[in-house]
């Protein structure tokens, strides 16, 4: 050791920590924590690096019919010097092996990690990013979570549009019209029925209700949120389609800039429609659920213009404004916040 020192202190500096590097023992691939820790998972399963899979499953199937828990018994001749604790960490040990070396990609990271163990970090990070991996095929999360929100997205719609369908049977304005049209048909002028055929009026009753509501279905274009729904409006449905609305909406906005800015062609009915629609700021559903006429007035008025829009909705706040100061849950509303706001510091009595 002391002719080592005094080689080293002979030669120069760099020298000395280029032997000092080759005297430190090389790094050793094998680290607590990572798969097998200190064992080499070949030698656990006793298996060499070029076995087979199924001669790793074979050892692994041998191992653990020796070492299980609930096979093990105090004083097998075969496992003399073993006890219950040192067998399950054995157990244990050979799973780790087996889970490490059946999986093909786990295997290439083990025996890189075995050919080049100076890299420590790139184990970890290997080791762990392949467990703390998701199990499952994230598509398949993705899918499914899609399908369980389309499914129910589907039947509440379905749910609305009978909860609509069961109001507008119980106004009469669309109840009288369901009704004529029903008589006109001859769907509620039946002769009565005699003997064995004769029915309750109960079931005469829910026969005519039934047959009203397919009326109103059949004769009322219910519009908006409580619309009849379609397979098509589902979101996966959307998902799957969405390169044909894409490609659509692109056709149809060159085409909107080549018609109206370039050739400046006049708006129709529908193109007015629609830029008022956009300067209200209204979803497609929500401007379908408006009334015919008030459609027809935003026309008269032409508000697809842009200063012609701004007067409207000016007079429509001052209007708001005006109901809102004689309504009487406003005046409390505004009585409240400047007597009792939440502003305001009370003290409570002893």
């Amino acid at each position: 050791m002391a002719a080592s020192i005094e080689f080293l202190r002979r030669t120069g500096p760099w020298k000395n920590i280029l032997l000092l590097g080759l005297l430190i023992p090389s790094a050793t691939a094998l680290i607590d924590g990572l798969y097998c820790g200190k064992e080499i998972c070949y030698d656990v399963l006793g298996v060499t690096r070029e076995a087979t899979k199924s001669e790793i499953a074979r050892a692994y199937r041998q191992l653990a019919r020796k070492y299980h828990p609930d096979r093990f018994r105090v004083g097998d001749p075969g496992l003399a010097d073993e006890t219950p604790e040192s067998a399950q960490q054995k157990f244990l040990l050979v799973a780790t092996a087996y889970e490490t070396l059946k999986d093909e990609e786990s295997r290439k990271d083990y025996d890189y990690m075995l050919d080049h163990p100076e890299e420590y970090y790139s184990h970890y990070y290997a080791y762990y990013r392949r467990r703390l991996a998701p199990k499952v095929d994230v598509r398949i999360v993705i899918l499914v979570t899609v399908c369980a929100i389309s499914i129910f997205q589907y039947y509440s719609w379905w749910s609305s549009y009978n909860e609509a369908i069961n109001y507008l049977s119980t106004v009469p304005k669309y109840r009288i019209q369901a009704t004529e049209l029903a008589k006109q048909q001859g769907l509620l002028n039946r002769t009565k029925e005699k003997g064995k055929n004769r029915r309750s009026k109960e079931e005469i009753r829910e026969e005519e209700e039934e047959i009203i509501r397919d009326i109103i279905k059949n004769k009322i274009d219910i519009k908006g949120g409580y619309q009849k729904p379609n397979v098509s409006d589902i979101l996966l449905c959307k998902l799957i389609l969405s390169p044909y609305y894409l490609c659509a909406y692109v056709a149809w906005y060159i085409s909107w800039i080549y018609r109206f800015t370039i050739c400046r062609e006049e708006y129709g009915e529908e193109e007015k429609l629609y830029i008022i629609r956009r300067y209200m700021k209204m979803s497609q559903s929500q401007f379908d659920s408006l009334e015919d006429h008030q459609k027809e007035t935003f026309l008269e008025r032409q508000l697809w213009i842009k200063e012609n829009y701004e007067v409207y909705k000016e007079e429509q706040e001052e209007e708001l404004k005006k109901k809102m100061a004689v309504d009487p849950r406003w005046k409390r509303y505004r009585r409240w916040m400047k007597n009792e706001g939440p502003g305001r510091l009370t003290f409570i009595d002893d």
